[in-house]
């Protein structure tokens, strides 16, 4: 190997409940279900659009939870978009220099 490391893809995999969830996910997805089996138990279920709408909670818990390529879940890859259009839009190159040549001035 020449003195390299190579880490293990699947690494952080075991930090995780059944390689796929960590406890948010599981809160999360038990919470659509109990909110669900109340909804059933409420509504009548008996007319189509009354049983759609009384699965609708563990349906949204469960797509949000679902596994992705590349991220954790949905859940993730929703927050990731959302910190990406909401957060700093500027970005300031500083080099990996330990000295900047010049000071930056503050554009107002």
């Amino acid at each position: 190997m020449n003195g390299t490391f190579l880490v293990p893809a699947n690494s952080k995999k075991s930090l995780l409940i059944l390689g796929l969830f960590n406890s948010f996910d599981l809160t999360l997805f038990g919470t659509g279900v109990f909110f669900t089996i109340i909804m059933m138990i409420a509504l009548p279920v008996e007319i189509f659009s009354w049983a759609v709408i009384s699965m609708l909670p563990v349906c949204v818990t469960g797509l949000l939870v679902f596994p992705l390529p590349n991220y954790h879940n949905v859940l993730t890859a929703i927050i990731s978009i959302i910190k990406f259009f909401t957060g700093r839009q500027r970005y300031v190159w500083k080099g990996w220099c330990a000295r900047d040549e010049f000071k930056e001035t503050s554009k107002k």
